[in-house]
C-alpha cells in the first residue's frame, strides 16, 4: 500500500466515525430504496422506504426466519423477486461450530466491494503501528480452504476465507507475500496441508515477519503439530525430499521447487526444538517476526496463555471483528493486550441496531466479561448505532446488502467507549450458546471466566490447560456440568500423559473454583441440590485434535473452526468420553459471596 493510500485509509476512518449518524441513515435509505419491491419487504412496507415505518413493520428475525427465502434462491428462483434486487454472486457458509449447521448467507458484488473497503481501512491501521510489512518480508499464515458447494441455482457456496483465497487479487500477491503456495491451501487433507505449511515456513524462516491464522486455536494447534513432527520435518529438510505419506501431487510439485538439502538449517531447528522448554519457540524459529496476527477475543481467549508462552513476548494482534454476515469492526489499538481489545464499528458496512440486554455486563479483574442473564429489555426497542450507552451489553442486529433485514447475528457485545461519534465494543459471546441442566442458563462468557479462574491452580504443578469444552449431563437427576480439560506439562513434550501426575486435591479444587466463579443462580441451585457437583474430565493429549478432525469431516472449515465452548453433538461427546483418563468432582457446594 502506497503512502497516499495508507493516509487516505486513516482519513476515511476518521470521516466515517465522525459522520456515523448520517452515514447510517443514508445506508439504510439506499438499502430500502433499492429493495423496496422485493417480495420480502413488500410484505411489510408495501413499497415504502420510511425509516420509522421500517422499524415498526419489519420484524426482527433469526436465520431460521429467512431460511425459506434463502433456500428458494439457492434452488434457482430469481433473487430479485425474493430478498434483494442485486444479483447474487454466491453464498457464504458460516463456520457452523457454535450454533449448529452452516448457514447460507447471500453475497453480492456490493458486499465484495465493502469487503475491499474494509481491507483498506484495516491495512491502514496496521501500517500505522507496524509499518508496511508487505515490503519487509513474508507472512506465514496458516490457511485452509474448504471445497466450494454448488447449489441447484448454479451459485457456489463457500467459507468466507475460501472465497478470499480464490480471488484473483489474492492469487497475484500470494507468491511474493506468503510462505504457502496456492496448492497447499486448497488440498482437502488438512494434515498434509498443515505439515507442508509448517515445512515451507521453516524453509523461509528468515523471510517471515508475521505469523498467524484466522483464530488463535489454529496457531496453537500448529505449534503442537510442530512439537510432534519436528524430527520428520528436519529429515525432509536435510535430505531435500518430502515424506512419502505426502501424496498430494500439488504439494509434492510445490515442495520440489523450494525443498533443497540444508543441513545448517536442520542443525538450528534441532537445537531449538530439542530444548526442554518450548517457551518462546516462535521467536526462536522465526526471529524476524513482528507480531502474531489472529483473533484472541471471545472464545479464543482460552488460547492466549499458551500462545503467549510460545511466542516469547511477541504482540498478539486481534485486528478485526467479522462474521459471515459482514465485516463489522476494526481494532484501532492492535498492540493492546487480548483481554483489553475493543473494536470500532464501521458505519458504512451494514445498518446496525442493538437490542439491550436486561442485565449489565460485569467485567472482572482480568477484564473478562460475564453475563448473568441473556434476556432483552421488554420495555425498550432496538437502538441505533449512535445511541448505545457506555457499559451496556447488546445483541447485534444488521440490515445489509446481502438481503438481511433486522437480522440477529447472535453476538453479544459490550460498549466500551467511543471513537469520535462511533461506539467501540468488546465481543462477549454468542446469544445461543449456553449450558443448562435445570432452569439456570450459563453463558459462554460465564464458562470462559470460570475456567480462567480455575486453570490458575495448575501453574504450581507446571501444567498448562491447552483446550476445553463442556456439556450439561442430564442422564441422572439432578444434572451436572461436565468440563473436558486437555492438559500438558509446561516443560518438555509428554505425549504419554496418563493422568497419574495430577494431584486429586488440586483438581478437585479446580472444580470448586469453577463453581465459585459461576453466576448466582447456578450457586443457589447447587446449594439447594437442584444441580449436582461440577465434574472435570481430563482427556488424553491429542483429543481435541480428534474433535477437530470430526467437525472438519462434517463440513467445518479448518480456517474458521473454533472449539465449541459447549458440546451438543452426541458423536463429538463420544469422542471426548472415549479418551477420558481421569475424573474429578467438586467436593463442596460453592460459596455464595461473589
Amino acid at each position: 500500500m502506497a503512502t497516499n493510500d495508507y493516509e487516505s485509509g486513516l482519513k476515511m476512518m476518521e470521516e466515517l466515525t465522525t459522520d456515523a449518524r448520517q452515514i447510517q441513515d443514508q445506508l439504510l435509505g439506499e438499502l430500502l430504496s433499492k429493495n423496496a419491491e422485493t417480495e420480502y419487504l413488500q410484505g411489510f412496507l408495501h413499497g415504502q422506504t420510511d425509516k420509522q415505518l421500517f422499524k415498526k413493520k419489519v420484524p426482527i428475525v433469526t436465520y431460521e426466519h429467512l431460511k425459506p427465502y434463502i433456500d428458494r434462491i439457492a434452488n434457482g428462483e430469481a433473487s430479485s423477486d425474493i430478498l434483494l434486487v442485486e444479483p447474487l454472486t454466491g453464498f457464504s457458509l458460516s463456520s457452523g461450530t457454535s450454533g449448529g449447521l452452516p448457514k447460507l448467507v447471500p453475497t453480492t458484488a456490493e458486499s465484495a466491494h465493502k469487503t475491499a473497503t474494509f481491507n483498506k481501512l484495516y491495512r491502514s491501521v496496521m501500517i500505522k503501528h507496524f509499518g508496511d510489512i508487505n515490503q519487509a518480508g513474508k507472512r506465514m499464515e496458516l490457511m485452509f480452504a474448504k471445497p466450494e458447494v454448488k447449489t441447484p441455482s448454479g451459485l457456489k457456496a463457500s467459507a468466507v476465507s475460501t472465497r478470499a483465497f480464490k480471488g484473483s487479487s489474492f492469487k497475484a500477491i500470494l507468491p511474493k507475500l506468503y510462505t504457502s503456495p496456492f496448492e497447499i491451501i486448497f488440498c482437502p487433507d488438512t494434515k498434509q496441508s498443515m505439515y507442508c505449511q509448517i515445512l515451507f515456513g521453516l524453509i523461509q524462516r528468515n523471510e517471515v515477519i508475521m505469523i498467524g491464522s484466522i483464530f488463535a486455536s489454529t496457531v496453537v494447534r500448529s505449534i503442537k503439530f510442530l512439537e510432534n513432527n519436528w524430527k520428520e520435518l528436519c529429515s525432509n529438510i536435510k535430505t531435500g525430499q518430502i515424506s512419502e505419506w505426502i501424496t498430494d501431487s500439488g504439494y509434492r510439485n510445490a515442495a520440489s521447487l523450494i525443498l533443497k538439502p540444508n543441513p545448517e538449517l536442520v542443525d538450528l531447528i534441532e537445537d531449538v526444538c530439542s530444548c526442554k522448554s518450548w517457551e518462546g519457540i516462535i521467536r526462536k524459529l522465526w526471529p524476524k517476526t513482528k507480531y502474531i496476527g489472529t483473533v484472541c477475543t471471545g472464545a479464543m481467549l482460552q488460547y492466549t496463555a499458551e500462545l503467549e508462552f510460545y511466542c516469547g513476548g511477541l504482540p498478539l494482534v486481534s485486528g478485526f471483528y467479522a462474521c459471515s454476515e459482514g465485516a463489522i469492526g476494526i481494532n484501532l489499538e492492535p498492540l493492546c493486550k487480548p483481554s483489553d481489545v475493543s473494536y470500532t464499528f464501521l458505519p458504512n458496512m451494514v445498518y446496525y441496531e442493538f437490542l439491550s440486554i436486561k442485565e449489565d455486563c460485569d467485567t472482572d479483574s482480568q477484564n473478562q466479561v460475564q453475563l448473568n442473564a441473556m434476556s432483552h429489555h421488554e420495555d425498550t426497542g432496538p437502538v441505533d448505532l449512535v445511541n448505545v450507552k457506555l457499559g451496556q451489553c447488546y445483541e447485534v442486529l444488521v440490515t445489509s446488502s446481502m438481503g438481511l433485514y433486522r437480522y440477529k447475528v447472535r453476538d453479544i457485545i459490550k460498549v466500551t467507549g467511543f471513537h469520535n461519534n462511533t461506539p467501540q465494543f468488546q465481543f462477549v459471546g454468542r446469544q445461543n450458546v449456553a449450558l443448562g441442566v435445570d432452569m439456570e442458563r450459563t453463558s459462554e462468557a460465564d464458562i470462559l471466566k470460570a475456567v480462567a479462574e480455575a486453570k490458575a491452580l495448575l501453574d504450581p504443578l507446571g501444567l498448562i490447560l491447552t483446550e476445553y469444552t463442556s456439556y450439561g449431563d442430564t442422564s441422572s437427576t439432578p444434572g451436572h456440568y461436565v468440563i473436558f480439560w486437555e492438559i500438558k506439562p509446561k516443560e518438555g513434550n509428554n505425549n504419554n500423559n496418563n493422568g497419574k501426575e495430577l494431584d486429586p486435591k488440586v483438581m478437585e479444587e479446580c472444580c470448586s473454583k469453577m463453581e465459585d466463579s459461576l453466576h448466582f443462580t447456578y450457586r443457589m441451585y447447587r446449594k439447594e441440590n437442584m444441580i449436582a457437583a461440577l465434574e472435570i474430565r481430563v482427556v488424553k493429549q491429542g483429543t481435541f485434535e480428534s474433535l477437530l478432525d470430526y467437525f472438519v469431516s462434517k463440513g467445518a472449515s479448518l480456517s474458521q473452526y473454533k472449539t465449541p465452548i459447549c458440546i451438543k453433538s452426541k458423536e463429538a461427546l463420544n469422542i471426548l468420553d472415549s479418551r477420558v483418563i481421569a475424573k474429578f468432582f467438586s467436593p463442596r457446594t460453592p460459596t455464595q459471596d461473589n
